[in-house]
């Protein structure tokens, strides 16, 4: 699947009408969607959507371990090691031992991490735009509701 048509849900009578109530095929698809179009609009700054949640929550939450920071972004602990180390390239992010225990590091987001993420904020700002534009805004509320009540209810099976 190399374009966004490739991903469109619904083709009319090509389409099986068995797939056209399939929920998961079409969330499914406008999630590719979707995911692609962040994407693509980050990569001429060189950022990633990754990169947003790490230093979201950092500027949030403020200083936090690299264990608290994979549960609140929900990022492999594996993976988020990756993210922190191209956070910390850029100096986005910087490391230090934690003064309560040396053995692990705690993470701070820095001044120029808050610009990074502004930036980056911008951009995905355009993105839920693009995303929402046939939309009202009443429709955009309701949407967001109603996915956060599918995704509390599928979060307690």
């Amino acid at each position: 699947m190399d374009t966004n048509g490739e991903l469109r849900f619904d083709y009319g009578g090509q389409t099986p009408e068995r797939l056209k109530r399939q929920i998961s095929r079409l969330t499914g698809m406008t999630s590719a969607q979707m995911s692609r179009t962040a994407a693509d609009a980050l990569a001429p700054i060189g950022a990633r959507k990754a990169d947003f949640v790490v230093l979201a929550v950092l500027d949030e939450f403020g200083p936090a371990s690299q264990a608290a920071i994979a549960d609140r972004t929900r990022i492999y602990r594996s993976d988020l090691v990756a993210v922190l180390n191209d956070l910390a390239e850029g100096g986005w992010i910087v490391r230090a031992p934690d003064p309560d225990d040396k053995r692990r590091n705690v993470i701070t987001v820095t001044d120029a991490g808050r610009a990074r993420l502004a930036e980056i904020e911008a951009v995905l700002d355009g993105v839920n735009e693009r995303i929402m534009a046939p939309l009202s805004s009443a429709e955009r509320a309701q949407l967001f509701s109603l996915l956060g009540r599918v995704n509390a209810h599928l979060a307690q099976d």
